[in-house]
């Protein structure tokens, strides 16, 4: 078994030495030329830094992000990328903690990354430059010869609930542990080309990118900006001849709301897994009718447990007002629901905390002592040996059928006329009516008053004359919006701070 990601990528060269590893719409590398890319980039790269030190990379995803990415890992180092439409602000704290032996970014950003860090004592320095450099064999095998399978390997930041963003430092061993099965479930390899949506910020691209090495599958870097051109897209995926999409919930239903099935087929799409948010089953349907042959899977997890932790592969068409469930766990992970008093639950229907163990589980959150323990925590069902276990903030409850189907956060779920109420359920029933794409449910606890805002060609009116009849009276949303587009997070889910704003209600 491999105890370093580089591991797969040496192998699948030295099977598959010309085949295309990674192309954008401007260039490709195959496995070969990557593997020596990112020894280059590796061999700079160790030249500025210690063992087990963060690279910075302030950049759009490419070829030459790969490479570097790949790298740091090279140089025994771990790898974070930065979105660059980030706030100044958000970036210089992600950097504090971090404090990368080096910043790399590209031509299209290095302007601003030198102005933006002109005052920092870190580097700045273009990916062209790391990539110019003639490898060492000799100093990568010393820092390969020292690595353990427990190093980091990336650091992804996501925001908390006050917004200040949190490293999730995660370790080669727990993607050495989850990817092939990942791969070995649905059946990827090297025949497939994986059309590559998320961001390199974005952890559902680890399971493009690591997947591609793995298997020797080709990975197609979709630009950002064809998510809001339809007709780019479906041409993208179509020329392309893309076979596997792991995508965000928020992508596929950009393809359905925006009928980009009805401008061209991709054809060769045989596996579509999603994950992110809870997708809505009549944009689902969408998909299941244009493309009747694909699999499609629900795939469940944060952050801290690398990429996934339960997947349910949909085998039937779900109503408009039904859940599709999260599933089952993954082999080799534990996932199972405690009550508010630590309690496990069994129960068909009883709601509980989510939580997980596993090889699976990050090395916490950098720099954060305070967070990691109390979001890392001793299994309260196991007091005879260390158990570290991750309680992820979600509620869900067990179908019939043993599947695991998620209701809500556990910060969604609100207390209103002194009735209990899952905000989802709301958004649920609201999606289920015709001429609504998406809908988010907010609550303003200091006015006591539910907001729905949706997108779509119902009028308000009639919305809420539809949830009347399908919603007890309490749940029914005091105040409705109709938007032209969801706002989304960088990472595609959709924003609840910026329609905070839209529904004027203050924290």
């Amino acid at each position: 078994m491999a105890t370093n990601v580089l591991s797969w990528l040496e192998e699948t060269a030295a099977h598959v030495p010309d085949k295309i590893a990674v192309a954008d719409t401007t260039s490709s590398l195959t496995f070969s030329q990557l593997l020596e890319a990112s020894r280059q980039a590796g061999t700079w790269i160790a030249r500025r830094s210690q063992p087990r030190q963060a690279v910075a990379l302030y950049l759009e995803k490419s070829t030459a992000a790969l490479a570097c990415m790949l790298g740091a890992v090279q140089a025994g180092c771990f790898y974070s990328v930065i979105d660059v439409r980030q706030t100044e602000v958000r970036v210089q704290a992600i950097c504090e903690a971090l404090s990368p032996a080096v910043i790399l970014t590209d031509a299209a950003n290095e302007t601003h990354a030198r102005e933006l860090f002109a005052d920092t004592p870190w580097e700045v320095a273009l990916v062209d430059e790391a990539l110019c450099t003639e490898s060492d064999s000799d100093t990568l095998q010393a820092l390969r010869a020292q690595a353990i399978d427990v190093d980091p390997l990336y650091c992804n930041f996501t925001s908390g609930s006050t917004g200040t963003p949190k490293g999730v430092v995660v370790s080669h061993r727990s993607v050495i542990d989850f990817i092939p099965q990942l791969d070995g479930i649905f059946g990827i390899t090297e025949h497939d080309v994986i059309a590559n949506q998320a961001p390199f910020d974005f952890d559902v691209s680890v399971k493009d990118i690591y997947s591609m090495l793995n298997t020797g599958a080709t990975m197609r870097l979709v630009p950002r900006e064809f998510f809001s051109q339809p007709t780019m897209l479906m041409d993208y995926l179509c020329d392309t001849s893309a076979t596997v999409l792991i995508w965000a919930v928020s992508a596929m239903c950009f393809v359905s709301i925006m009928n980009g099935f009805d401008y061209r087929m991709p054809e060769h799409i045989r596996l579509v897994m999603f994950s992110g948010e809870v997708m809505p089953p009549k944009q689902l349907g969408v998909w299941q009718k244009a493309l009747p042959t694909a699999t499609f899977v629900n795939l469940y997890g944060p952050t801290e447990i690398t990429c996934n932790c339960t997947y349910q592969t949909i085998e039937r068409a779900y109503a408009k007002d039904e859940v599709i469930p999260m599933g089952r766990p993954f082999p080799n992970e534990k996932v199972f629901l405690l009550d508010d008093k630590d309690q496990l639950v069994t129960e068909v229907g009883v709601q509980g905390e989510i939580c997980v163990s596993g090889t699976s589980l990050a090395l916490g959150y950098l720099g954060r002592p305070d967070l990691t323990a109390a979001a890392f925590v001793q299994n309260p069902l196991n007091s005879r040996w260390m158990e570290t276990i991750y309680r992820t903030g979600d509620l869900a409850s067990y179908d019939q059928e043993g599947n695991l189907v998620y209701a809500s956060r556990k910060d969604h779920q609100i207390k209103h006329l002194g009735q209990r109420i899952e905000l989802g359920d709301i958004e649920a029933a609201a999606q289920a009516v015709d001429g609504v794409d998406r809908a988010c449910c907010l609550y303003d606890g200091q006015r006591k008053r539910l907001h729905l805002i949706y997108v779509g060609t119902l009028e308000k009116g009639e919305l809420t004359s539809c949830l009347k009849e399908t919603l007890p009276q309490y749940m029914v949303p005091n105040r409705t919006h109709q938007i032209d587009e969801m706002p989304l997070t960088k990472n595609g889910k959709i924003d609840r701070r910026a329609l905070e704003a839209v529904c004027r209600i203050k924290r």
